[in-house]
């Protein structure tokens, strides 16, 4: 920093002064030719020749008022083109490197009263480093997140400088150092060798201080801290999402968050989960299913203060949970709705995707049964295989999501997986066929009593008027075992889980019934195969940190759009073209912002992909006080970074202007 005024254009200055003195000095030298005239008093005549005394050539200058105001005015002037300044804050040096931050944090808005953000204030203080570049003076940009890149190698070029500082580009990803200070000291390259060693380049780094990797880093190099932030600024964010399929009942979504206040009060937020189901041009249209209510304590507090608040009634109640019966797909999204005051948006919302109901492979192992076997053309499945109890006993497979045994109890049995059972049994079952000494007991002419109508898989239906004619007496344990149709003369339908395997029992024919011409009964199917094969797979699906490159095989794609020579991304952005690769795997571009990102493919995993922030560096907003790992000196960002005096200068030009006229004139009529 220096208070001393500097020059711009120094040169110019220098040149207009040195023509104009010396002009005006030649002409105070030069003899002035007169013509002769008569005059007809003395006192004209005195004054004739005092002109003449005073235009004589090489006389010694006397002491003249008009000559020191005429001198002063050139000065004025020329000090003026020379553009003088008065830096209040460090200025660019000879050799200047501009780290700029483009991290999540960086998305606050709290500077000038939340009028811009602190990636915009950055962007101005660059601004400013370049505007104080002198002629030789060479300076480049470099932007940073997790990652580093030069946006503008080293040039004297001031256009070319700040056309790369404004475009630079926000993004949700963490901040690291280390990359960016690596290509700082790569700028001493550029230095002649002989002065290599003594010579270091400036440095001026724009940031909050939030670098995760603070502790590792090194610079050789006169570093600037520019700190930007405001340490009470609030901010409101989700820290952490999971959620799951719940394993007693699979299409039960659990979903779990934890928030965090970053702000200096105590907040209270209310948190709002939202289901899209559908999508219109892409674009999930939401829908509220349900609302929790948290109270945040200050993550800035101390243990002393967290407890004082705990004393006096004031509890952190920083999580939330919901559950919601899901059957399809859908994308889950998770809002914090208290805004005011809250300095960054990224973090408010995390989403999730639930996949898509599951492309079933179903094996029905039976002698015959049309009713079963008509399933494989009215509901739509990935495979449908039959097999009789014979060929089932030899193939003994096990690729199925489901298999069905329709009155019949194998011998083998895959150690995992998903089974229906018609009038039968599987093997050391907990549910168990009443017997009437060594004979099986069946129970006739059933009706139904009640079923279990808030069940996935009984979703909707009407079971009211169906009619079994014969049916397994079943004894089902009290515990451990859910029964899901009570007929009038014991349970009908139960589901009993033993370790990795799933059961639904269903105790009677389906052709010894009504229900296969009820249109509840294929519904019914459809629901009970997803359930079961939802229980192969308890997880969502994971969400991308920001700046994630997800790999599709490039066989996936195939399969889904084998014409296609180039897919369509869309996310947060905007919509991105990208071509698709002959060979190899195929790698999305940067997921670089927060959000849910489209495939125009339904490629399996990969359609819809989300993006959440989920970060506490990026979330806790305070800026460092302190330079990344103490390496050089924190600058002050707030006020002028300098003051162009020249206008000053030429302002005064006015006033001796208007003094040299007066003296002039009182000169002339004296």
């Amino acid at each position: 920093m220096s208070w001393i005024p500097s020059f711009i254009t120094p040169l110019a200055g220098l040149i207009a002064a040195v023509l104009s003195i010396s002009a005006l000095l030649v002409l105070y030298f030069l003899k002035l030719r007169r013509r002769e005239m008569l005059v007809s008093s003395t006192i004209l005549w005195r004054k004739a020749v005092q002109d003449l005394q005073v235009n004589a050539p090489f006389q010694k200058l006397r002491r003249n008022l008009l000559l020191l105001l005429q001198l002063l005015l050139l000065i004025a002037l020329c000090l003026a083109l020379m553009r003088p300044v008065a830096n209040f804050k460090r200025g660019a040096g000879k050799l200047t490197v501009i780290l700029i931050d483009r991290s999540g944090s960086m998305a606050a808005k709290d500077v000038a009263n939340g009028k811009r953000t602190r990636l915009e204030e950055a962007k101005r203080l660059a601004l400013e480093v370049v505007a104080s570049m002198k002629r030789d003076d060479n300076a480049c940009v470099i932007s940073f997140d997790e990652t580093a890149e030069t946006l503008c190698p080293l040039t004297p070029d001031a256009a070319k400088l700040r056309l790369a500082i404004d475009g630079i580009e926000q993004t949700d990803r963490k901040s690291k150092l280390k990359l960016a200070y690596q290509l700082a000291e790569a700028q001493s390259a550029f230095i002649p060798e002989q002065n290599r060693a003594n010579v270091k380049p400036d440095v001026f780094l724009y940031s909050d201080g939030r670098a995760t990797d603070s502790q590792s880093l090194t610079l050789r190099g006169n570093l600037t801290f520019g700190k930007i932030g405001d340490d009470k600024t609030g901010n409101i964010a989700i820290v952490a999402l999971s959620a799951k399929r719940n394993y007693e009942n699979p299409t039960e979504v659990q979903v779990f968050a934890r928030l965090a206040n970053y702000g200096p009060e105590v907040v209270e937020a209310d948190v709002n989960l939202s289901v899209a189901t559908e999508f219109a041009g892409g674009l999930p249209t939401y829908q509220i299913r349900s609302s929790a209510h948290t109270k945040l304590l200050p993550e800035r507090w101390s243990d002393a203060e967290r407890e004082a608040a705990d004393k006096a009634g004031t509890r952190d109640q920083n999580s939330v949970e919901f559950k919601l019966d899901l059957t399809t797909s859908a994308v889950l999204r998770l809002e914090q709705m208290h805004k005011e005051g809250d300095a960054l948006a990224a973090d408010d919302v995390a989403q999730v995707v639930v996949p898509p109901p599951k492309a079933l492979s179903v094996l029905l192992v039976t002698d015959s049964n049309f009713f079963l076997e008509k399933l494989k053309g009215s509901i739509q499945l990935k495979e449908f295989d039959i097999l009789s109890p014979a060929s089932y006993e030899d193939a003994k497979p096990v690729k199925y999501d489901v298999i069905m045994f329709d009155q019949y109890q194998p011998k083998f049995m895959p150690q995992a997986g998903n089974f229906m059972w018609f009038r039968a049994l599987p093997p050391n079952a907990k549910v168990k066929q009443a017997m009437n000494g060594v004979r099986p007991v069946y129970t006739q002419e059933n009706t139904i009593l009640d079923w279990k109508r808030d069940h996935p898989m009984l979703a909707g239906l009407n079971l009211g008027k169906l009619y079994i004619e014969s049916a397994m007496k079943l004894e089902v344990p009290p515990v451990g075992v859910e029964r899901l149709i009570e007929g009038s003369k014991g349970p009908l339908v139960v589901l009993d889980r033993e370790g990795r395997s799933t059961h639904l029992i269903v105790g009677f024919d389906v052709l010894q019934s009504n229900w296969p011409l009820k249109l509840s009964f294929p519904i019914y199917m459809y629901q009970a195969l997803q359930y079961l094969a939802l229980g192969s797979e308890m997880d969502v699906r994971e969400a991308f940190p920001p700046g994630a490159t997800p790999t599709i095989p490039l066989g996936d794609i195939k399969r889904v759009a084998a014409d296609r020579k180039e897919i369509h991304l869309t996310g947060p952005g905007g919509t991105r073209t990208i071509k698709i690769p002959e060979a190899g795997d195929f790698v999305l571009p940067p997921l670089d912002r927060v959000g849910l990102y489209t495939l125009d493919v339904p490629v399996p995993g990969y359609d819809k992909m989300a993006v959440n922030l989920l970060d506490s560096n990026e979330s806790n907003l305070i800026p460092s006080d302190h330079p990344p790992g103490d390496i050089g000196d924190t600058q002050v960002t707030t006020g002028r970074a300098r003051v162009e005096l020249w206008w000053w200068l030429a302002a005064l030009g006015v006033p001796l202007l208007l003094i040299e006229w007066f003296v002039y004139t009182r000169r002339v009529h004296l």
